[in-house]
């Protein structure tokens, strides 16, 4: 049986029925580290305290991070936050393995170009060249197992070779510009 990778999934939270779907069908594939509602006690607590806990106890455990890119997930803040953890070599974290899967949602999922401005910009500057940090997929609609498995080891392989590209700042807040005009 090869080996079940850790894997930390970064969604919006409009995806979440996604979300539940990927995760039932990964359940033989990959362990899930994460954060579900109600795992961490937000109340009173500011945002930096939030991120730290999420970064330290969840994505610090993950080998692969796995974006599940619906129609806004390239405007989320959190997202943007989550890649970037995952992009970071530390001392206390290792850095991820990192795939975006488009989900069927998404206005580029039937299209043969997935356009950058309607992903995670942060998942566009590394998806560039011959050897590229990231790698976006579809959905799985047949031998969705056996795809996940190749997926996410590959991810694992890629973290070990040329270093991702991390240098954009954070988002400060949600994008709402309108994807025809971008995001820069």
């Amino acid at each position: 049986m090869p080996q079940k990778h850790q894997v930390f999934i970064s969604y919006h939270a409009d995806d979440q029925e996604w979300k539940d779907r990927f995760v039932l069908k990964g359940k033989n594939v990959f362990i899930d580290k994460s954060v579900d509602t109600g795992d961490i006690d937000d109340t009173n607590l500011k945002v930096d305290t939030i991120r730290q806990r999420i970064r330290d106890k969840f994505i610090r455990d993950a080998t692969v991070t796995i974006v599940l890119i619906g129609p806004g997930t390239w405007q989320r803040k959190h997202v943007d936050w989550e890649i970037g953890s995952s992009l970071r070599q530390s001392k206390y974290n290792s850095r991820c393995g990192v795939l975006g899967i488009l989900l069927p949602n998404h206005p580029d999922y039937d299209n043969p170009i997935i356009q950058d401005r309607l992903i995670p910009p942060r998942l566009a500057d590394n998806r560039k060249g011959d050897d590229p940090y990231v790698v976006i997929y579809r959905w799985p609609k047949h031998r969705a197992e056996a795809r996940l498995r190749e997926w996410i080891h590959r991810a694992f392989v890629r973290r070990k070779g040329n270093p991702p590209n991390n240098k954009r700042d954070q988002f400060k807040r949600n994008r709402t510009t309108d994807p025809l005009r971008g995001w820069q």
